[in-house]
């Protein structure tokens, strides 16, 4: 079942992503529960913090979004995604060395403190701004595009506030963005490649990475 949009109206701030005090501001109000609009590499998206399960409720509410619908991570580096838990393989690495940052998406596994684990897509966007506030935030944030769920994706700061403008604390105002294809979602199992979705990286280049990752190793041994 679909989560249901509530109009309740909030207040936003519009910031201008070229002001140089932006990503600090951004990235403190990320990790006090606010939610907020960024720039990416592809399109506008609206930004939560992990560790605030109240931001990421309000983050599905915002979309309109099935709970049972996971919403990936952004990461500043490989190494936040290290510290967030989540576990790489050999492979792993080698496709994220070839394409990070840019448009490849790792579903990586995260084991959980009671025991279990979760599975998590992890990608670090190819934007300085949107860098510059991950890091701000402490490296990893819950970031979906900045639209109800079925809507088209926003290109511009005003297209998000449109389609958001209620659930909005915070809007990063850093001009229209370049669109274009989503990301390539890929998992590894058994040291192989599924691409449960191909994106911007064609499945033939994720396996002449993989084939060039095996030849260094032999050498390297």
């Amino acid at each position: 079942m679909s989560a249901k949009r509530v109009n309740a109206p909030v207040e936003y701030e519009m910031i201008d992503a070229h002001d140089s005090a932006v990503t600090k501001r951004v990235g403190l109000a990320l990790r006090e529960g606010k939610l907020a609009v960024i720039p990416t590499d592809t399109v506008y998206g609206l930004a939560a913090h992990p560790g605030r399960p109240d931001a990421e409720s309000r983050l599905f509410d915002a979309k309109g979004r099935d709970r049972n619908k996971p919403i990936a991570l952004l990461a500043a580096g490989i190494d936040d995604v290290r510290t967030f838990g989540a576990c790489l393989t050999p492979v792993d690495e080698a496709l994220a060395a070839r394409y990070w940052p840019g448009p490849l998406t790792l579903i990586l596994p995260v084991p959980r403190s009671d025991g279990e684990t979760r599975t998590e897509g992890f990608r670090v966007p190819n934007h300085p701004v949107a860098l510059a506030i991950l890091r701000a935030a402490g490296g990893v944030l819950r970031v979906t595009s900045a639209n109800a769920s079925g809507r088209s994706p926003a290109l511009t700061a005003k297209g998000s506030v449109d389609a958001l403008a209620p659930y909005v604390d915070i809007v990063v105002n850093a001009g229209r963005v370049c669109g274009g294809v989503a990301s390539t979602v890929v998992q590894i199992s058994n040291n192989q490649a599924i691409v449960l979705r191909e994106g911007a990286v064609a499945g033939h280049e994720i396996s002449s990475c993989l084939e060039d990752s095996v030849a260094l190793r032999r050498k390297a041994r």
